[in-house]
């Protein structure tokens, strides 16, 4: 436990305006999920990701996505040699074990459904061949707001398979000041090292498994991701897919806690950062600008937690 509080304090070095963040970070590491930051440019989102990865002991690759990048680019493909008259399989970028997705939403659907197999089964298909990803295998992309110029929007189906979308925002006050301090002061600057090693990322993961979830608490995670499907203005609410997404990252936030059993407000908690984004709304509530966030915190006020 002492190495995760000495991660979090690196992150909270770079991102001082946003306590929650380099925990929400920590709990998709624990949780084997994969982390959407959104927000607009120039707010450090490539910063915080590069710092979280490079204070892991793992391999980490940054593909920077652009219109042009080809889903080859990121799984690899089969080269001729003409020297030796032999065809060759290189894989691509996406066998390390933290990747650094910098900009998704600019580069096209096609592109953006090669990650689609990576984050789900933990292989990827190249050639036809099948090729499993190094454990652990973390994705953490980035992108520009939907209404930013020259984006694609995610498609529902790979936005499911996120185990949480983040947004950092702008400093305000005395966050700004310090962020200028620290700036000045060559913090920002400062080279990361290796923090937490495969085997105790490993290891703690197998712990998080361990954190005892009530069969009450089971049904009031089953509760609220109903709440989000009969929502008014939800025309596609949370999948199966959501519900055990929110009992792995509740898992992990107990285990944060030095706690080895799962508390109502654990799932309250993680259900705000798990759920906002994978709820699809109508048109009419996006006119009236309905979000995702004010649908799971309706579901969270009718849903009945036990005692």
């Amino acid at each position: 436990m002492e190495k995760l509080e000495l991660l979090k304090k690196k992150l909270s070095e770079k991102i001082v305006w946003k306590e929650d963040f380099p925990e929400n970070l920590l709990i998709a590491l624990l949780s084997g999920g994969h982390v959407l930051l959104e927000d607009v440019p120039g707010v450090g989102k490539t910063t915080i990701a590069r710092t979280f990865a490079e204070s892991l002991d793992l391999s980490f690759v940054r593909i920077q996505m652009t219109p042009d990048t080809l889903a080859s680019d990121i799984t690899g493909s089969t080269i001729f040699l003409a020297k030796t008259g032999e065809f060759e399989q290189r894989l691509g970028p996406i066998m390390n074990q933290v990747v650094l997705a910098d900009e998704l939403n600019r580069t096209s659907p096609k592109t953006q459904a090669a990650l689609l197999e990576a984050m789900e089964e933990g292989q990827v298909t190249v050639e036809g061949k099948n090729f499993p990803l190094p454990e652990p295998f973390m994705l953490i992309a980035t992108q520009n707001p939907v209404s930013a110029v020259g984006v694609y929007a995610l498609p529902e189906a790979q936005l499911d398979r996120f185990l949480m979308k983040l947004t950092i925002g702008y400093p305000k006050g005395d966050a700004a000041v310090e962020l200028g301090k620290r700036f000045l002061e060559g913090v920002l600057d400062t080279p990361n090292q290796p923090i937490l090693s495969k085997e105790e990322i490993l290891s703690m993961k197998g712990e998080v498994k361990k954190v005892r979830v009530s069969d009450e608490l089971i049904a009031y995670v089953m509760e609220i991701i109903e709440l989000t499907r009969s929502a008014d203005g939800v025309l596609c609410g949370c999948s199966p897919r959501a519900s055990l997404d929110l009992l792995i990252a509740s898992q992990a936030k107990a285990y944060l806690k030095d706690r080895t059993y799962v508390v109502p407000e654990d799932i309250r908690d993680m259900a705000r950062v798990v759920l906002p984004h994978r709820i699809l709304l109508t048109a009419e509530a996006q006119m009236s600008r309905r979000s995702g966030r004010e649908v799971v915190d309706l579901a969270l006020s009718k849903a009945k937690a036990p005692v």
